[in-house]
C-alpha cells in the first residue's frame, strides 16, 4: 500500500477550513514547515483514518476536534495492487466512512464494510505490522508501553513468516504453534503467576476443596460440641446430687442460726459500752468547764491589779494631745487669713486685665465684621456679573452638533455642485490673431477659459450670426443640490445665523462668555466658599454678638505685672498654709490615739468588774470555783473507770458479723449453684437431643470422604500446571538456542543501515520483546536504555526501516511515516540517516514530517506542500 494524497477538513487548528497534501509519490516524501503549521495534525488525522473507527469517540478522535467544535473529516488516496482508492472518514457528528474506486468512480464500500476494507489494508490495526512503521513525535518505539506485548507478537509473526520453518521445532511456526497451544492450555488453568485462573476448572476444583474443607471443619466442630455436651451433663448430674444431700443442707442452716445468736449478744454489749462512754464524756466536759471558770477568775484578778496604773498614764497623754491640737488650729486659722487676703488682691488684678482684654476683642471683632461685609459686597457684585454672563452665553450659544451639521451640509452642497458642473457641457475658444471676440450672453467670452452651459446660452459670432446652445439636461438633475440647499437654509434659520461664518463667530463669542462666566464663578467661589446665604448668615451672626466697645483706662502691661505679683503672693501664702496643715493632722491623730487607748482601758476595767464582782466577795468566789472543779474531777474518774471495764469485756462485733455473712453466703451459694445447674442441665439435654436427631457424625464422615476426593483433583491440576510450565520453559530455552538464526532476516536488513552510521557495531535483540537490547561498540556492551536520545531515535528509525523491508518481502508493503522522528541527531548523523532513508526508499514509500527546515533541506526527495481544499458535499 502506498499513500498518494491526504486531505483534512475541520481538524484541530484547521477549524472550518481544509488543507490537502497532494502528489505523494514513491521513495522519500518530505513536508518541512514551521511549528504550528499542521504537520503533526496531518499525522494524527492520517493515523485516525487508518486506525480509529468512525463510529467511536475515543480520546484520540476527540483530540481531532477544534475548540470551536464541528465534525473532523479526513480523506486519503491510496494505491494497492488492486487499484487506486479514496478512503474517507467523518468523525463525531455526521459519522460516515466510505471507499471509492478512483479508476471507475464506483463506491466500493461504506460504513462497516469500509472499516473492514481499511482493516484488511493494515492487517491488525495499531498492533499490526503497519502500526510498527508509524513513528509519532517524541516516541522512539523502544520505550516500555502497554502495547509492548501486542507489538512483540506482531514482530514475532513477521519474523516467522519471513524466515519460514527453522529446524521444524526450535524456531519456526511449529514452535510458535506448540508454544501457543501450551500457553493456551496453561492460560485456561492458571494466571501468569501460576495461580488458579478465575472461571477455570483449576480454580473451581480449589474452591470446591476449600468449601468441603470448611464444611468438614464445621461438622467436626459440631461432633466435638456434642461429645463435650455429654461430658458436661454427667458432671452436672454428679454435682446436683452432692448439693441435694439433706445432712449438708441441715448443717448449713445450723451454722447460720448460731452465727446470728452470737451477733445479737455482741450488739447488746456494744450498746452498754456506748452508754458508759457517753456518761464518761459528759463528766469530762463538766470537769473542763469548771477548770476554765477557775482559770478565768484568777486571770481577771491579776489583770485588775495592773489596770489602775495604765489608766492614769492614758489620761495624762489624752490631755497633752488636746493642747497640741488647739495650738495647731490657731496657726492654721492665721495662715488661711493670709491666703484669703492674697487671693482677693489677685482677683481684683485678674478682673482689671479681663476688662482690658474684652476691649481689645471688641475692637478686633468690629474689624473682622467690616472685612466680612466687604467680601459680601464683592461676592454679590460677582454673582450679578456671572448671571449676566450666563444670560449672554445662553443667547449666543449654538449647539456643537449644529455647527458640525452645517459644515457637513456646506461640504455636501459643494460636492453636489461640483458633480453637477462636471456633468454640464462646456465651451472653450481659442482666437486667431485679429479676430473679434465672441459674445456669450452679451459679454465677451475669454480665450482658453472653460464655461459650462447649465440651461441655454446665446453666442454672438462676429461676421457669422448668433448661435444658441442648450444643455438639454434631464428634469430634476439638480434636485439633490436644491434639497441640500433647502436643508442648509432651514438649519441656518434654526440657528438664527446668516451663514456658517456667522455661526462660527457666534460660537467664538459664546466661548468667550463661557470663559468669563467660569472666571466669575471661580471668583465667587473664592469669596464665598460656602455660598452667599452662608456668608450673609455669618455677617448677621457677627452683628448680633458684637461685644460692646469699652474704654481703656489702664495700661494692660501694668495690669499683667500686678496680676503676676498678686499670683506670687497667693502662692507664697498657700505654701505657708500647706506647711501648717500637717501639724494639725499630727495633733488630731495623737488625740484620736490617746482617746482610743483611754476608752479601751475604761471598757476593760468595766468588764473585769463585771466578772470579779465586788472586791469584798472575790476571795470567797475564788474558793467556790476551786471546790466545784475538784468534785467534777472525781466524777469523771469514776465514769471513765466503768467504761474501761466494759470495753475490756466486749466481744468482737466485726468478727461476729463476718461469721454470719460467711454462713449465709455458703447457704445462698449452694442454692444458686443448684438452680444454675438445673438450667444448664436443661440446655445440655436440648443440645444433645438436637444433634442426635441431625446425625452429625454420619454427615461428618461423608464430608471427609468428599474432601479427600477434592484434594486429589486439586493435586492433579497442580501437577498439570507444573508440567505445562516446565514444558513452556523447555520450549523457550530451545527457541532461545536458535534465536540468532531466527533473527537473521532483520539483522541482515539492519546491518547495512548501521554501517552507514557507525563503524564496527553489532546489536543483540531481546528474545522476549524482539527489540534491540544491547549495542556492542569498540569491544564494549551498552544497554539501549542507557544510550543517548539521538542514538536511541536513530536506532529506532533504522529498526523500523528493516522491518518495513521484511513486510515488503512478505507481500505486505506499508509506508513508513516519521513525524519529527529525528529531533536529537547531530548534523553529521542526520545526513547519514538521510542516506539510510534513500537507501531503503528504493522499493519503499517513506513520508517525513519535520519542523527543522534548514536541517531537512538536505534530505532531498519529493517535497510536499499544503494547499487549501474544500470537500465535496456528501
Amino acid at each position: 500500500m502506498k499513500i498518494a494524497a491526504l486531505r483534512l477538513f475541520n481538524v484541530k487548528r484547521f477549524a472550518r477550513q481544509g488543507v490537502a497534501i497532494e502528489g505523494i509519490g514513491d521513495g522519500v516524501n518530505v513536508l518541512c514547515a514551521a511549528n504550528e503549521f499542521g504537520k503533526s495534525t496531518s499525522f494524527e488525522a492520517l493515523h485516525a483514518l487508518f486506525f480509529q473507527p468512525h463510529t467511536g469517540t475515543p480520546k484520540d478522535v476527540r483530540r481531532l476536534q477544534p475548540y470551536s467544535g464541528g465534525h473532523p473529516l479526513v480523506e486519503a488516496d491510496i494505491a494497492v495492487p488492486e487499484g487506486r482508492f479514496r478512503l474517507t472518514k467523518q468523525f463525531i457528528g455526521g459519522k460516515r466512512a466510505s471507499v471509492v474506486d478512483l479508476g471507475t468512480g464506483r463506491l466500493v464500500a461504506q460504513a462497516d464494510e469500509a472499516e473492514r476494507f481499511i482493516a484488511d489494508l493494515i492487517r491488525g490495526g495499531t498492533a499490526g505490522p503497519a502500526g510498527l512503521l508509524w513513528v509519532r513525535q517524541g516516541n522512539t518505539g523502544l520505550e516500555k508501553r502497554k502495547e509492548d506485548e501486542d507489538e512483540r507478537q506482531v514482530r514475532e509473526s513477521l519474523l516467522t513468516s519471513v524466515q519460514g520453518e527453522v529446524e521444524a521445532i526450535t524456531g519456526g511456526r511449529r514452535m510458535s504453534e506448540i508454544m501457543a497451544a501450551c500457553e493456551e492450555e496453561l492460560d485456561r488453568l492458571a494466571t501468569s503467576r501460576l495461580r488458579p485462573k478465575a472461571g477455570g476448572p483449576y480454580l473451581k476444583a480449589v474452591e470446591e476443596r476449600d468449601r468441603l474443607a470448611a464444611e468438614e471443619q464445621r461438622l467436626a466442630a459440631d461432633v466435638a460440641t456434642l461429645r463435650e455436651a455429654l461430658d458436661r451433663r454427667a458432671a452436672t448430674l454428679k454435682r446436683l446430687s452432692e448439693l441435694g444431700d439433706a445432712e449438708e443442707k441441715t448443717a448449713r442452716r445450723a451454722a447460720v442460726d448460731k452465727a446470728a445468736t452470737a451477733l445479737e449478744t455482741a450488739k447488746a454489749h456494744a450498746e452498754k459500752l456506748k452508754a458508759a462512754e457517753a456518761e464518761a464524756a459528759l463528766a469530762r466536759n463538766r470537769r473542763d468547764a469548771a477548770e476554765r471558770e477557775l482559770t478565768a477568775f484568777r486571770e481577771a484578778l491579776d489583770r485588775a491589779g495592773h489596770l489602775h496604773a495604765e489608766l492614769a498614764a492614758a489620761e495624762a497623754r489624752r490631755s497633752e494631745a488636746q493642747d497640741r491640737r488647739r495650738d495647731a488650729a490657731a496657726a492654721i486659722d492665721a495662715a488661711a487669713a493670709t491666703v484669703h487676703a492674697a487671693e482677693g488682691q489677685e482677683q481684683e488684678a485678674r478682673e482689671l486685665l479681663a476688662r482690658l482684654d474684652a476691649a481689645l476683642i471688641a475692637r478686633q471683632a468690629a474689624a473682622e465684621l467690616e472685612a466680612l461685609r466687604s467680601r459680601l459686597q464683592q461676592a454679590e457684585t460677582a454673582r450679578t456679573a456671572m448671571e449676566q454672563s450666563e444670560a449672554a452665553f445662553a443667547l449666543l450659544a449654538i449647539p456643537a452638533e449644529g455647527i458640525e451639521q452645517l459644515q457637513r451640509s456646506e461640504i455636501e452642497i459643494a460636492r453636489l455642485r461640483a458633480a453637477e458642473e462636471a456633468g454640464l457641457p462646456s465651451l472653450r475658444i481659442a482666437y486667431e490673431a485679429g479676430v473679434a471676440p465672441v459674445l456669450l450672453d452679451g459679454a465677451p467670452l475669454p480665450e482658453a477659459e472653460e464655461r459650462g452651459i447649465r440651461d441655454v446660452v446665446r453666442l454672438t459670432l462676429p461676421g457669422i450670426g448668433a448661435l444658441t446652445v442648450r444643455s438639454n439636461r434631464p428634469a430634476g438633475a439638480d434636485n439633490a443640490r436644491r434639497t441640500a440647499e433647502r436643508s442648509r437654509a432651514e438649519l441656518l434659520q434654526a440657528l438664527e445665523v446668516s451663514d456658517i461664518a456667522a455661526a462660527r463667530r457666534r460660537q467664538v463669542e459664546a466661548q468667550e462668555k463661557a470663559a468669563e462666566r467660569d472666571r466669575l464663578r471661580l471668583e465667587l467661589r473664592h469669596l464665598a466658599p460656602e455660598g452667599l446665604p452662608k456668608l450673609r448668615e455669618e455677617v448677621a451672626r457677627r452683628v448680633a454678638v458684637l461685644p460692646e466697645a469699652l474704654e481703656l483706662k489702664a495700661d494692660p502691661d501694668a495690669a499683667r505685672a500686678a496680676l503676676a505679683g498678686a499670683a506670687e503672693r497667693v502662692k507664697a501664702a498657700r505654701t505657708a498654709a500647706r506647711e501648717v496643715h500637717p501639724l494639725q493632722g499630727r495633733a488630731g491623730d495623737a488625740v484620736v490615739q490617746a482617746e482610743t487607748a483611754y476608752a479601751m482601758l475604761t471598757g476593760e476595767r468595766a468588764r473585769l468588774d463585771a466578772v470579779l464582782g465586788p472586791e469584798a466577795e472575790r476571795p470567797a468566789r475564788e474558793q467556790g470555783f476551786a471546790t466545784a472543779h475538784a468534785g467534777q474531777q472525781a466524777a469523771f474518774e469514776a465514769s471513765a473507770a466503768h467504761a474501761e471495764k466494759l470495753r475490756v469485756a466486749a466481744p468482737d462485733l466485726a468478727s461476729a458479723e463476718a461469721v454470719l455473712r460467711r454462713a449465709k453466703s455458703v447457704e445462698q451459694a449452694a442454692a444458686e449453684e443448684e438452680s444454675r445447674l438445673n438450667v444448664t442441665l436443661a440446655d445440655l439435654n436440648g443440645q444433645i437431643r438436637t444433634r442426635s436427631d441431625d446425625a452429625v457424625e454420619e454427615a461428618w464422615q461423608e464430608t471427609r470422604d468428599a474432601l479427600q476426593a477434592a484434594e486429589a483433583r486439586v493435586v492433579t491440576f497442580e501437577t498439570e500446571v507444573a508440567v505445562l510450565d516446565r514444558l513452556r520453559e523447555a520450549l523457550q530455552a530451545s527457541r532461545s538456542a536458535a534465536r540468532d538464526l531466527y533473527l537473521q532476516p532483520v539483522l541482515a536488513e539492519l546491518k547495512p543501515l548501521l554501517g552507514l552510521l557507525f563503524d564496527d557495531i553489532s546489536i543483540t535483540f531481546d528474545e522476549k520483546t524482539l527489540l534491540p537490547q544491547v549495542v556492542r561498540r569498540n569491544g564494549q556492551d551498552e544497554e539501549v536504555d542507557r544510550l543517548s536520545g539521538g542514538m536511541r531515535e536513530q536506532l529506532s528509525v533504522l529498526t523500523r526501516l528493516a522491518f518495513a523491508r521484511l513486510l515488503a518481502r512478505d507481500g505486505r508493503p506499508a509506508p513508513v511515516i516519521l513525524d519529527d522522528a529525528l529531533v536529537y541527531s547531530d548534523d553529521d548523523r542526520i545526513e547519514r540517516m538521510f542516506d539510510a532513508l534513500h537507501r531503503q526508499a528504493r522499493e519503499q514509500q517513506i513520508i517525513v514530517f519535520s519542523c527543522r527546515q534548514r536541517a531537512f533541506s538536505k534530505l532531498g526527495g519529493n517535497v510536499l506542500h499544503m494547499q487549501p481544499w474544500q470537500p465535496e458535499p456528501a
